[in-house]
């Protein structure tokens, strides 16, 4: 298979396993590009893109701008977090107007879930979700599993436990949606308020002791507790969910196995992961942002290359 088999990237869940290793054999490819002296390709001179971001974001944006400049794209960047676009109506009047630039393809983060979905229908231009809502962020599932297989060799067969905010993690849904098309084990851990009900539907099972749960696992994707997200309290304390859900080397080093250690960014050091964990030589945490760019470069030329045809 030389293309993919959908014009934008709105979920992993609209993604074929065969559209995954497209994209990993690309990442490959794009990764020996970064690390040259010379990081740029000029794969995309023709093709212009526009990021707009209706929600705050930093390493996102960077990671998806530096793929973009390392392509050697145009770029529009479009910061609307601090704006009132919030509609349906002001956000296809906005793109509306971005297009009318000439605009090949929009990176959109928005607080709305099925944003991407919806803008896809109504204008002419390949859509990349950068994350909306707490619904999916496929390009951090895809980076995530693509490092899992670099450290790991293969992802099919590894247990994989995805620990914290499950209820309001885009990341949660995308990693589990990606790692179960790749032939992955997967659970999730933590306190009970911040799993999903309905969870087990998608195949995963659910583990509410940590130490359990770490002792199962070849991998531990450790998540941040997403408080702005959150109208109610779901747990007593930071201090007291720490003390359930925390992982430290203490911990780690009671395990009779090493088990990789990831986290999606950014860290709240002191909280679900310690310092000297997070720093710690099985954390692959900045494998996981050097491979984003990676990941994404392969993600934007796959879909340039589906542009005017």
């Amino acid at each position: 298979m030389s293309e993919l088999s959908v014009n934008h990237l709105l979920g992993i869940k609209y993604l074929t396993k065969e559209d995954i290793e497209l994209i990993f054999k690309n990442a490959d490819h794009f990764k020996e590009v970064i690390n040259r002296p010379i990081k740029k390709v000029p794969s995309l001179r023709d093709i212009t893109i526009a990021n707009l971001f209706f929600e705050n974001s930093t390493r996102t944006r960077l990671s998806f701008e530096l793929a973009e400049k390392r392509l050697s794209a145009d770029i529009v960047n479009f910061s609307a977090a601090s704006s009132s676009v919030k509609k349906g109506e002001t956000l296809i009047d906005t793109v509306n107007n971005i297009l009318s630039m000439k605009v090949d393809m929009v990176v959109m983060r928005h607080p709305n879930p099925g944003a991407g979905i919806f803008l896809s229908r109504h204008v002419k231009a390949s859509i990349i979700n950068a994350g909306d809502g707490a619904h999916e962020h496929p390009t951090q599932a895809l980076l995530d599993t693509y490092s899992i297989r670099e450290r790991l060799g293969d992802v099919a067969g590894k247990k994989v436990v995805i620990v914290g905010d499950i209820l309001h993690s885009r990341v949660a849904l995308s990693n589990i949606f990606a790692l179960k098309l790749q032939g992955a084990e997967v659970k999730v851990c933590g306190p009970k308020t911040l799993i999903p009900k309905h969870i087990e539907s998608l195949g995963v099972k659910v583990e509410t002791d940590l130490k359990n749960a770490l002792e199962w696992c070849d991998v531990a994707n450790m998540l941040r507790v997403q408080n702005e997200r959150m109208d109610i309290s779901y747990f007593p304390s930071t201090r007291e969910y720490a003390q359930q859900f925390q992982l430290n080397k203490k911990m780690l080093e009671s395990l009779n196995k090493e088990i990789v250690v990831m986290h999606p960014g950014p860290i709240n050091r002191g909280v679900e992961i310690t310092s000297d964990v997070a720093d710690a030589e099985n954390a692959i945490i900045l494998d996981q942002v050097q491979n984003g760019v990676a990941v994404r470069m392969a993600v934007i030329y796959l879909l340039a290359s589906k542009i005017n045809r």
